[in-house]
This record gives C-alpha cells, structure tokens and sequence, in this order.
C-alpha cells in the first residue's frame, strides 16, 4: 500500500480529492486522523496570490498534522503559475504542487480557461506544467478530466503531455466538464491512461465504499484512489478502505457516537483559525452531513440551523448524542 510521488514516500495509496469550499484545516485534520495518505488542499488562484490576496494566502493556513499535503493551484497563464507556485512553497512548504486541469465550474473553465478548459489547449497544458516544474523543488502533480466533452476525449493525449513535460504523478477524475459531476464516471479512461504513461496514475471518481476503492484498483491497476464527494459527513470511509486494504475484512458500522464525536472536534478544529460566526456557519453544513441517515437527525438539523453561538451547537450535539 506504500506509494511515492517524486522523491515523497506515502504510508498508504488513499488520497482526500481537493474539494473547494470544503477542504480547509479543519477537515483536512479529521480525514488525516482516519489514516489517509495524501491529501490535496483546495485549490487557490494564482492570479490571487500574486496580486497577494489576504483571503487566499488565509487559504494556505495548515497544521503539521496534515502533512504530506499537496497544494492545488488553478490558472491560465505558465508565468504566474510559476509565480504563484513559488509563493506557495514559501509560505507553506507543501510535499507537492497539484495544478488543477479538472474543475468544470464556468467562471474557472469558460471565463478565465482555466481547470479544464485547459484541455481545450493541449499546447498550453505543456507550458503550464513544464513552468511550474521549473519553479519549485519539489513534486508537480496535475489532476485532470476525460476531456471537454463526449466528442473530445483527449485524457490520454494530455497524460503524455503532463509526463513528457516533467509532472511526478496524474490525477484522473474521468467525467467530462460537459458532464460536471453528473452521470457516471468511466473507469476506462483511467486504466487508459495508465497504460500509456510510466508516472503514477491516481483514480479519482464514484468511490463510496470500499468495495468501490478495490473495484478501482483491480480494474483500472492505478497506483492510487482518490475520494471526494463520498467523504462528505463520512471520513471514516477512508478508515473503512485501509482497514480492509489490509485485513481483506469490512470494518463494523460507525456508531451515531462516534460520528457525533467527529463532528464535535471539526467543530472545535474549526474554531482554531476561524471566527465562531464562520465557523458556526459551516459547521450547520457539515453537521448535516455527519448526521444524514441517523435517526431522529432530521429534527436535529433544524435545530442546528438556527443556533448562533458555539455553546448552542455544541449542546445540541451533546443532547442528540445521548438519545
């Protein structure tokens, strides 16, 4: 299960996805304590940092216990790339630089052409990743899609590009944009392109269970998994998939104690570095994923919706969990 990017050795071949908007400190702290491998921190823009956004230089907050980590970075042009990339190993440190060719969002794919419009631009691709390459001392990874849409599956053609222009590893979420995060994610892609590149080959897409995670390793052969979505109020699916990766044995169910305990030390992880109103205000969110499926949730969550102070949540949590 051990796996190495570059010169980075991984204790295991499970790796969180950067998912934006949720992979902050906090949640990084709670999936890293589920055992995982690798984790990708949300990705920040790298016309932000150059123009030295407060806001996104706040976004590279992390604690050692998240380490190895790696940075997404999305953008358009090789030269601030480079920039920012810079910026990010001074201010953080990160084992990796991730750029991110996969994000469909239109003002990141359309608007601006970056995520994956760039793979739209196969040329541009090559220069984006060889300028990054060249700008930090430690291991580029890019994460990409199938392709733009049905007519243009091109994940192949791009994964010889990213290696011949010198990334140590390729994430593969195989949807179209066109597709977003719809319909079903085509597993082939992802065993194409690991026969055709000599990097390792990260799959990425519909793994939530961990009959799911064996399912991707045995039919595609990539080197790692990757999860996102399905970690979303279940991070103990990460320990479930190790779990049996290395007994060959399913994991018992997760008592509604444990997943109320999780929830109270995001909470708690949360209010480290942000402001108890924030903080109060993405915890309802996760706190309703954390709780979906229990019973008697459904009436807990509304409660949750309305607290306004830490006391108010943290109690509302205590309560349920004694129920």
């Amino acid at each position: 299960m051990s796996f190495k990017i570059g010169n980075v050795k991984l204790e295991n071949n499970v790796c969180l996805a950067p998912m934006a908007g949720i992979c902050d400190s906090a949640f990084r702290r709670i999936v890293k304590e589920m055992g995982v491998g690798l984790i990708f921190a949300e990705m920040v823009s790298d016309k932000a940092l150059c123009f030295d956004s407060k806001k996104t230089l706040d976004m590279l907050y992390l604690t050692d216990e998240e380490r190895p980590i790696a940075q997404q970075i999305f953008g358009s042009d090789p030269d601030s790339m480079a920039k920012a990339a810079k910026i990010i190993y001074e201010k953080m440190k990160p084992e990796i630089i991730d750029i991110n060719m996969g994000c469909p969002v239109p003002k990141v794919a359309v608007k601006s052409g970056a995520g994956s419009g760039l793979l739209k631009d196969p040329d541009k691709i090559e220069k984006i990743v060889k300028a990054v390459v060249d700008a930090v001392p430690i291991p580029v990874t890019v994460k990409i899609r199938s392709g733009w849409d049905e007519k243009s599956i091109n994940a192949v053609e791009v994964a010889k590009i990213i290696e011949k222009a010198g990334a140590s590893a390729i994430t593969v979420h195989p949807r179209t944009r066109k597709q977003g995060y719809e319909g079903h994610s085509d597993w082939n892609i992802i065993k194409e392109v690991k026969e055709n590149v000599s990097i390792p080959v990260i799959g990425n897409g519909d793994i939530r269970s961990a009959d799911d995670a064996i399912k991707m390793l045995k039919e595609t052969k990539c080197d790692a998994i990757m999860i996102g979505r399905g970690a979303l109020g279940n991070p103990f699916l990460f320990k479930e998939i190790l779990y049996y990766l290395k007994t060959g044995e399913k994991l018992g169910e997760i008592s509604k104690e444990e997943k109320i305990k999780y929830a109270l030390k995001h909470f708690n992880y949360l209010l480290e570095f942000k402001n108890e109103k924030v903080a109060i205000l993405e915890m309802r969110t996760h706190a309703s994923w954390y709780l979906k499926g229990l019973k008697g949730s459904v009436e807990v969550k509304k409660k949750i919706f309305k607290v306004t102070t830490k006391e108010e949540l943290i109690k509302t949590l205590d309560d349920f969990s004694k129920v």
